[in-house]
């Protein structure tokens, strides 16, 4: 996934409630998740649930589902310590000109502390860097790398990688692989950072590697990409939309709110439902709105650490609005993975667990619909004065859900009253 702020528009410092502009086309270009997945695979074997009851969504068979009643035993679950590798690939045709340890320092610790944030402290991401740089075979060329990449050349690239690096890494000890090219060969293409699902591990060091970040990153590179494609790994989802023409805004579904939809993103902390999925909240921390009438809540802010000593509060309130829908309602705030935030409130966006990776499986709900903020920063203004303010209320359309803000205590927590007669079962 990739992707850059167009330039035009309103001009810099806009504040939130400037009046709309025409949506923006031209939003970056970013890479789509690689084709070489399986139903097999992706569907996987239900493992222990991670949480149940009646707001949690069933895990269908879509891509990358958010589903979460069951987690999918091809994916390796993020609520331990996971170690992770990183290969450096040079190639015949070009001599490196930055050095293993300045590109392992480009990704790491930052994104292993994008990640221990993300969980709380309930997953440690614990990389292994190789200090020298693994010769590929052919010439960077000859594997024609691209974003859109032939599953030929890549099925290559891959096999030649793992071939290369076998004699000085033992695969079996990892549970993530990334392969990092050199980034100033003149095959390379940086576009091409992605998750690749294999439809046949490759086998080597007596396990089977199902799964392959391979990274193509300049010199420095985007930020939070590997945040971003490390969160496939962990069977997250494309939340952005890429028109079919490649033109138009890839950020209409989540806007700034998730790293998942964009790695520009100014609130780039996960959402409270993929917590959940991963395993990073339980039940306790959700509150399940059900029945008629009206429910008060109070939420912590989604990306801010618990109380020193303290236990993680409730982050999470869900609506079940079909057999397949829920409205998620979370707090988000400046600190954190959030610290960038343009607007602070409670924000609300749907969850479809039969909608696959890239087709909207999530859609953050505009409460200011006439209104927008921060063009200077957002990667999609329409949507960075979504969440709601204290004193404010609104009804969520087509499910007569409504959500007003209370008020928010000196503490950082909101006062959230949920009512709605299309609410959960």
């Amino acid at each position: 996934m990739r992707g850059q702020q167009p330039p035009g528009g309103a001009p810099a410092g806009v504040p939130g409630g400037a009046p709309r502009s025409r949506l923006r086309a031209g939003a970056a270009a970013f890479t789509s998740l690689a084709a070489l997945a399986t139903t097999g695979l992706v569907a996987g074997p239900a493992v222990a649930a991670p949480s149940a009851g009646p707001c949690a969504l069933p895990r269908t068979a879509a891509h990358h589902s958010l589903g979460l009643d069951t987690w999918n035993g091809s994916y390796p679950r993020p609520t331990r310590t996971l170690d992770a590798v990183m290969v450096f690939l040079s190639f015949p045709d070009s001599e490196p000109l930055t050095g293993p340890a300045e590109l392992a320092a480009d990704h790491f610790p930052g994104t292993a502390e994008f990640f221990d944030r993300a969980s709380y402290g309930r997953f440690r991401l614990r990389t292994h860097a190789q200090t020298a740089w693994t010769r590929m075979p052919r010439d960077s060329s000859a594997y024609a790398i691209r974003r859109d990449w032939d599953a030929e050349h890549r099925a290559a690239y891959l096999r030649d990688a793992v071939r290369a690096a076998d004699d000085s890494v033992d695969f079996s000890r990892y549970d993530v692989v990334y392969l990092v090219a050199d980034p100033d060969a003149p095959g390379v293409d940086s576009d091409a950072t992605k998750v690749v699902n294999l439809e046949h591990p490759l086998e080597v060091d007596g396990t089977e590697i199902k799964r392959v970040v391979t990274v193509f990153e300049r010199h420095p590179p985007d930020r939070n990409v590997l945040a971003h494609e490390t969160g496939h790994v962990f069977d997250l989802p494309d939340l952005y939309h890429r028109p079919v023409d490649g033109k138009g805004d890839w950020d209409t579904f989540v806007g700034d709110w998730d790293v998942m939809g964009s790695q520009f993103g100014l609130a780039p902390d996960l959402f409270a439902w993929h917590k959940w999925k991963l395993g990073w909240l339980d039940r306790s921390q959700v509150a399940c709105v059900r029945g008629p009438g009206t429910r008060t809540v109070s939420l912590e802010p989604v990306a801010s650490a618990p109380v020193a000593g303290g236990t993680v509060g409730t982050r999470l309130a869900v609506v079940r609005t079909g057999e397949d829908s829920v409205l998620a309602i979370e707090a988000r705030a400046a600190t954190g993975n959030d610290r960038d935030t343009c607007t602070e409130g409670v924000l609300v966006y749907r969850v479809r667990n039969e909608a696959a990776s890239g087709d909207g499986p999530v859609e953050v709900v505009d409460t200011h619909p006439d209104t927008e903020a921060c063009w200077d920063r957002s990667v999609y203004p329409p949507l960075a004065d979504a969440p709601l303010a204290e004193g404010e209320s609104f009804t969520v359309p087509g499910t007569g859900v409504r959500v007003e803000v209370a008020d928010r205590s000196k503490a950082g927590v909101w006062t959230v009253r949920v009512t709605g007669p299309q609410a959960a079962r």
